[in-house]
């Protein structure tokens, strides 16, 4: 008998993820899409807290067909998710984490979408539940973007809906070789490599469930698992996007999102040995990929600390860093000849150091944001000021 294909495959990976594991499941059974249009395969990555027999007792009382498979553990999310694709039979695939749930409508909504819209990815949006979750992507909902046109960048989490065909065309898996950042790498591919993403922003698709133990994959790990991350993503977008102002635009993501941290207030903490070591990751990555494109795109204290870890200097980053742990609010500098405004973060024209002026430019936006800017962010306002200078000159030299 021909058993017809199912529009969606649910792929849950699942590893020690009792008791969040009951409520996921029950989000997939309460799913409106017709069961008979769904098929879930879950992988049992060597739990050993009852994960496997809830997944087996689910696959019993389902009324979507379900495919359990168990497997020694692999040490990450990247082993299961792969092992699940390679069963899939729907036209879509959904990633969905064990200790997360979805919206009722939500697998019903993003097939809707993608069949209506021809689009290959799907974000449904996300809340998080006792946790942090993206926000500036869900502003309204997108029948047809890109990642270029769109906030989708800064959500490269795997829980979207995928064209199936779209992965098996160019071979697209998860990394198994990386232990962070897996899915940002695999997302951003799919992002590039898409025929149209939409974005469903009028309902929740996906709650993101903080969990109390703080067994999340994204938490654990050394730092140089964050170098590995970053590496991977720049070099992918490198790859697959022309040197330019759109590579710059992705570029920001890996370099404020993944790396930038690594030169936080964490740093300071750092002994010295650590320190000299973040700076010996980051110095290839540098040298490739970071110039004034990107730098541009950034607010004052991100792009000055990037500029010094690509300089080395540690010494005037823990000067920075030290001075944006105290709050302190920077000084703003006028400039009212050239129509420039500064942000005086430490070492702003300081001979010793020789840091370009150009470093200490607020972007528009920051201008925006900063109190001491409001009325000075305006063109009118810089006019003014170089009225008022003219004037001024015109008086000295009359006295």
């Amino acid at each position: 008998m021909t058993v017809a294909q199912p529009d969606v495959s649910v792929i849950i990976g699942a590893y020690e993820a009792m008791p969040y594991l009951v409520e996921c499941l029950e989000s997939v059974q309460a799913q409106t899409l017709d069961p008979a249009r769904i098929e879930v395969i879950a992988v049992d990555d060597g739990s050993t807290d009852g994960t496997g027999d809830r997944l087996e007792e689910f696959a019993k009382q389902a009324p979507m067909a379900v495919t359990v498979i168990h497997q020694e553990n692999s040490g990450g999310p990247s082993g299961p998710r792969n092992v699940g694709l390679e069963r899939a039979r729907g036209r879509y695939v959904f990633f969905l984490d064990a200790d997360d749930r979805l919206g009722a409508e939500a697998l019903e909504r993003m097939v809707a979408m993608a069949d209506e819209q021809r689009t290959d990815v799907v974000l449904g949006k996300v809340v998080g539940v006792n946790r942090n979750a993206p926000k500036s992507m869900w502003g309204r909902t997108l029948p047809r973007t890109d990642v270029f046109s769109s906030k989708i960048k800064f959500t490269l989490s795997a829980q979207k809906l995928f064209r199936r065909e779209l992965l098996a065309r160019h071979g697209m898996r998860f990394d198994e070789s990386l232990r962070t950042g897996e899915d940002a790498l695999f997302t951003m591919e799919a992002y590039l490599r898409a025929d149209g993403v939409s974005v469903i922003a009028d309902y929740t698709c996906y709650y993101l469930v903080g969990r109390s133990d703080g067994k999340h994959v994204t938490k654990t790990g050394s730092y140089t698992l964050r170098f590995d991350s970053a590496r991977a993503l720049m070099k992918l977008i490198a790859e697959l996007v022309p040197a330019g102002p759109r590579r710059d635009s992705l570029m920001v993501r890996p370099f404020l999102i993944t790396l930038l941290p690594q030169f936080g207030p964490v740093f300071l903490n750092n002994d010295e040995e650590v320190r000299a070591h973040k700076l010996e990751l980051a110095k290839p990555m540098m040298d490739a990929y970071w110039h004034e494109g990107i730098a541009e795109r950034m607010k004052v204290n991100e792009r000055l600390r990037l500029h010094l870890v690509a300089r080395g200097r540690a010494d005037l980053l823990s000067d920075v860093l030290e001075f944006v742990k105290a709050n302190k609010a920077p000084t703003v500098f006028m400039d009212p000849a050239g129509g420039k405004a500064y942000v005086g973060y430490p070492h702003f024209r300081d001979g010793a150091a020789g840091l370009p002026d150009e470093w200490f430019v607020p972007t528009t936006r920051e201008t925006l944001t900063i109190e001491k800017f409001k009325p000075l962010a305006t063109p009118v306002h810089f006019e003014r000021l170089r009225k008022a200078a003219r004037r001024m000159l015109k008086v000295r030299r009359a006295v």
